[in-house]
């Protein structure tokens, strides 16, 4: 029977610890891979920009083939360290080294996550995740976070789109309106009027939309479709306005007759009537007036808290002309303003002198004119 010794013993030993050894996992945990963002997500069309350290944990100089791996056929990539583009790295015991790698996402690409990484030939990988956050394409997109606004129809309805030029080639978009007769369709970009709009590739321009409806338009929801075009590209912004109705105001007399008269330094009290000419309730309506310098305008009431659709409201404005004033026509606006809706009367008022104006200066016309002839009979002799 054969029988160990302790030489046989030993070599056993060593042999199993060279086996051991071979597969031991310090040769993978010599060099590690690091980067902090491991798992991001990302837009279609974008470009991913990942450092990594290259780090070495042994006591001698390791060297490693870094390759990428996983990453889908139709996704570019560039691999980068000092400048150059990389296939072997070297790294001196307890040092670290950097490396780039810049991943380049199609456009036209699947919403889902997608998994790669990078390696260091016979040493360790660093797993990569990149999740798509929606389906991309090549085409434009034309979108707006409030595509619905409610307003009356004499309002401005102003909306915030974005245009994005899905292609890898500079775009010039022609924008244009599907609307009906009567619809003025504004664009601005940077505050500036435009009909059209360049957009890079893979870039998104931020344009205003102002929609002013026609004036005798009925309330309702109206679509306004918005058309962004280059060539065969095309893309298509749906809004849409609801209308509540239309507020609108008219300041004017019960006879319609915009003028009087006034004596310099007299009162004249004149009759208004506000109208509600509108389809919706105007509150809150002041009343205010421009007159010449040192006139005095009062109005009863001075605000008029509510008014219905088609009803009427009286107001009266008393009007004191200076006492200075020549004779001759003024103009005197009146106001009534709301934050909906305004109006404006513009009067003419005839200034006519008082009687003892007027008889105070023919009689210092006629003092002068006797003083004059007295000197002549009293002079005019020598």
């Amino acid at each position: 029977m054969y029988s160990f010794t302790k030489h046989h013993y030993r070599w056993l030993f060593s042999t199993l610890l060279l086996i051991l050894l071979s597969h031991s996992p310090l040769k993978a945990q010599s060099i590690s891979l690091y980067t902090p963002y491991t798992k991001i997500a990302v837009a279609p069309g974008e470009t991913i920009n990942y450092t990594v350290d290259v780090i070495n944990k042994s006591g001698g100089i390791k060297s490693s083939a870094i390759t990428v791996y996983g990453l889908p056929e139709t996704w570019d990539y560039d691999l980068k360290s000092g400048g150059y583009t990389l296939r072997e790295i070297a790294v001196l015991p307890g040092e670290k080294k950097n490396l780039t790698l810049t991943v380049h996402v199609p456009l036209k690409i699947e919403k889902g996550t997608y998994n790669f990484g990078i390696s260091a030939s016979g040493y360790t990988r660093l797993p990569l995740s990149v999740t798509i956050s929606r389906e991309g394409n090549s085409q434009a997109q034309f979108t707006s976070k409030q595509s619905n606004i409610e307003g009356a129809a004499n309002s401005t309805f102003t909306y915030n789109a974005e245009l994005r030029n899905g292609s890898s080639e500079n775009e010039a978009y022609a924008l244009s309106a599907m609307t009906e007769r009567g619809w003025n369709v504004i664009y601005k970009a940077g505050g500036k009027k435009i009909s059209s709009i360049n957009v890079g590739p893979n870039q998104t321009e931020r344009i205003t939309i102002e929609v002013y409806p026609p004036a005798e338009i009925k309330a309702g929801k109206y679509k306004i479709p918005i058309i962004a075009s280059s060539g065969s590209i095309s893309a298509r912004l749906e809004l849409e306005a609801a209308i509540t109705g239309t507020y609108d105001l008219q300041l004017t007399t019960p006879t319609g007759l915009l003028s009087s008269k006034v004596t310099a330094g007299d009162d004249k009290k004149i009759k208004l009537l506000l109208r509600n000419t509108g389809s919706v309730g105007i509150d809150n309506i002041d009343l205010k007036s421009k007159a010449p310098s040192n006139w005095e305008v009062t109005f009863e009431p001075k605000k008029i808290n509510h008014l219905e659709p088609g009803q009427s409201e009286e107001v009266y404005a008393t009007l004191e002309a200076d006492n200075k004033a020549l004779a001759g026509d003024y103009q005197v606006n009146f106001q009534a303003n709301s934050s909906d809706a305004r109006s404006e009367a513009s009067f003419r008022i005839s200034v006519r002198t008082s009687m003892l104006t007027g008889w105070v200066g023919l009689l210092i016309i006629l003092l002068a004119a006797g003083g004059v002839y007295t000197l002549i009979r009293k002079y005019g002799r020598r």
